[in-house]
């Protein structure tokens, strides 16, 4: 088993996030992971979660299963 580095990561955020910094959520993939951060605080916590389970959420993304 590897270990995840946040520094190792190539971090994006939106295209629809404003210039200023303001407040949005950056994704990275690695390996064997997709990782979030804060993008006001890129040396803070990190999420780090399998990329299967990424995959579920954007599928139930896209069927509206969170809408409200």
């Amino acid at each position: 088993m590897s270990t995840f580095k946040p520094s190792s990561v190539h971090w994006r955020k939106s295209s629809c996030s404003d210039q200023e910094g303001g407040n949005c959520v950056e994704v990275g993939r690695a390996v064997s992971v997709v990782a979030f951060r804060d993008s006001k605080d890129p040396e803070g916590p990190v999420l780090a979660v399998g990329r299967a389970a990424f995959e579920e959420l954007v599928n139930g993304i896209r069927a509206g299963r969170f809408d409200r």
